[in-house]
């Protein structure tokens, strides 16, 4: 391994077994300016990535470098780009053993079943003709009635397993909402008032996906908690929380970024599965952390002292369930309601503090290494009550629709459990101009804001993205590899035209800031630059040929420093908006018949670098790509109820 020129570098790694037998072996290039040490780091993450998915365990690599040794055996930051192919190096070296560690992804134990659909072959569901594009831009249907067979339906489309992948060395789930590393941190907790044959009286329950089911958190709630004094009749209260162990024994620090992620996920998730029940979907963003943990049974959870350093040992405290938000589901289309949270906070307190919680929490793992950044940065983003703050359910407004067509004809249900994450792009698809533009319209956050196409961007009031209670905050550059009819090149999606003048300041003087051929006039796409980004978009996402191999790839920058200089508690929410954004690239892509895949991995300077940004004024927080998916045959599917008698 070493490198070859000044732009390109040459790998080459051979697997052999203990007797010396050939067992796989892979050439490749990396066309851009590498370093020798970057070239062997990148061969060896190569080597143990393709060892860990052929189920190998126990690996001798040689090398010759000293630095590249350290790097990746001692446990000592390194700042340099080639620092995160050591991180992920260390990662790879930490699976099998914090593998090993994780024995049960259940949250809870010892909590009694609610309900479980695991007496059917497959859970009731409503069946549905609707088509994706319809989803996001046309107005819901009527509300359907709040019920076991409806509530069902909810969870089915949205945070339940969707499938079961097999190969004869290992078998795991996949579920409707995506995952960093199919790690699944985010759990979900129901607060509903009665529902007939299910409960006689308002409860707290806990969703399991692997059965479909709802566990009993609590003893039963008062019911004056759901009369309508804050919300209105058959609304219905779901929490999100992350275990952060479950992301941080893979990815160390990046762990909270990506548990926020998923939140952002699960989130949008929910939002399109209760739209095709007639329901809407907001955060209830005025209650503070200390309420969630009150609704969501985790008094005190989480509450121990943090190291000041990374550190090693048997450290269950870290494994704690932490509350990320609350939403409210309510039938759409009805009387607009607003929400006192100084007097919902006072309820709650009232409420909650009376409730008998049972269930505990299960052990995940025998050893631990509590990252210490992580649970001081969620210490710090803790939000507290906002009582005078605002709630308001806006009309809901459709996306763009260009037209029907760019679609493949399936039904919601089947985008929505269909939906998978690519793993490698096929590098010669060709999207069609119009496709890329009816995905981009998807993405904006305010939908169609007249009958002539105009409007301005910024409030969220399109389905997924009405949920935040925020406007958008966050954009989109694009690097286009592979779109007929639009020169590949830089692009940029404004998704905040209040922003666009302080972007346009911020970013290189030499940006053209032109309107590509074609583009729809409420469109606000621009073209940056022509030119090949293929390998620039790779090596910003950590050298992934799917940043490159795709029809195009992006990354998520947010609007960073005033935000959260207005608002500290806003850090973990541009993340979730994030994740938002990414749910409807996800669904967009199966929709249109490739996939899609969110890289967790990127190197943020250099994004900041390619658009000439400087300070914190705008930040990158999540990279995606988009492209025809390569299949691996030798993996079995199978269906995801009933499943396996494994973990989930």
């Amino acid at each position: 391994m070493g490198s070859t020129g000044p732009r390109v570098a040459g790998l080459s790694s051979i697997i052999r077994n203990s007797k010396g037998q050939f067992v796989h072996g892979r050439t490749m290039l990396i066309q851009s300016k590498c370093t020798p040490l970057e070239a062997e780091a990148l061969g060896i993450k190569e080597v143990m990535s393709r060892s860990d998915k052929m189920g190998l365990d126990q690996l001798i690599l040689e090398t010759d470098s000293l630095q590249l040794v350290d790097g990746i055996m001692k446990d000592v930051p390194n700042f340099l780009e080639v620092g995160s192919v050591f991180e992920d190096c260390k990662i790879l070296l930490r699976a099998p053993a914090a593998w090993t560690g994780q024995t049960s992804p259940t949250l809870f134990v010892n909590t009694p079943p609610l309900h479980s659909y695991r007496s059917n072959t497959s859970p009731p569901h409503h069946t549905t003709t609707t088509t994706s594009p319809t989803t996001l831009s046309s107005s819901p249907p009527t509300p359907q009635p709040l019920s076991l067979h409806t509530l069902s339906h909810l969870l089915y489309h949205s945070l339940s397993l969707s499938a079961w992948k097999s190969t004869p060395h290992s078998t795991w789930s996949l579920r409707v909402n995506p995952s960093s590393g199919n790690l699944h941190p985010t759990e979900t907790h129901l607060i509903s008032p009665p529902i007939p044959s299910l409960s006689r009286s308002a409860f707290a329950a806990h969703y399991a996906p692997k059965h479909h089911s709802l566990h009993l958190r609590s003893s039963p709630i008062p019911s004056q908690f759901f009369l309508p004094t804050f919300f209105p009749k058959s609304s219905f209260l779901v929490g999100f929380s992350s275990v952060f162990w479950r992301e941080a024994w893979k990815y160390g620090e990046r762990a909270f970024r990506y548990c926020n992620h998923d939140v952002g996920h699960a989130i949008a998730a929910l939002a399109i599965a209760a739209a095709g029940l007639g329901w809407d979907v907001k955060i209830l963003d005025g209650l503070g952390f200390r309420d969630l943990e009150k609704v969501m049974g985790m008094n005190g959870n989480g509450e121990f002292e943090i190291p000041a350093r990374p550190v090693k040992g048997r450290m269950p405290e870290i494994e704690f369930d932490h509350p990320d938000c609350v939403v409210v589901v309510f039938p759409n289309g009805g009387e607009g309601f607003e929400v006192d949270f100084g007097k919902l906070s006072s309820l709650i307190s009232e409420v909650f503090d009376e409730v008998e919680w049972v269930g505990k929490p299960n052990l995940l793992s025998k050893e631990h290494v509590c990252w210490d950044i992580i649970y001081r940065t969620a210490e710090a983003v803790k939000k507290p009550l906002t009582a005078t703050g605002r709630f308001k359910v806006d009309p809901f407004v459709s996306s763009g629709l260009i037209s029907e067509n760019v679609y493949k004809g399936m039904s919601a249900s089947e985008v929505i459990r269909k939906r998978r994450s690519a793993v490698d792009m096929d590098g010669v698809h060709v999207m069609e101009r119009e496709t890329f533009y009816q995905i981009m319209l998807h993405c904006l956050p305010s939908g169609v804001q007249s009958g002539d196409g105009g409007g301005k961007q910024g409030k969220q009031l399109a389905l997924p993205f009405r949920v935040l209670t925020w406007e958008a905050e966050v954009h989109a550059v694009l690097f286009v590899h592979r779109v007929a009819g639009l020169p590949i090149g830089l692009y940029f999606l404004v998704r905040n035209d209040d922003h666009f003048d302080e972007l346009k300041r911020s970013m290189r003087s030499e940006f053209e800031w032109e309107r590509p051929e074609g583009c729809p006039a409420n469109l606000p796409l621009y073209r940056l630059l022509k030119g090949d980004f293929k390998l620039i978009s790779r090596r910003v996402s950590c050298h992934q040929d799917i940043a490159s191999d795709g029809c195009f790839s992006l990354g998520m920058v947010a609007r960073f420093e005033q935000t959260l200089q207005q608002n500290v508690w806003m850090y973990p929410r541009l993340f979730w908006e994030s994740g938002v954004l990414g749910q409807v690239l996800y669904l967009e892509a199966h929709a249109v018949g490739i996939s899609a895949t969110g890289i967790g991995c990127y190197f943020d300077d250099a994004v900041h670098e390619i658009l000439g940004l400087s300070g914190l004024k705008f930040q990158s927080l999540y990279h995606f790509t988009v492209g025809a998916p390569v299949l691996d045959k030798r993996i079995m599917s199978l269906p995801a109820y009933p499943g396996p008698d494994i973990d989930a």
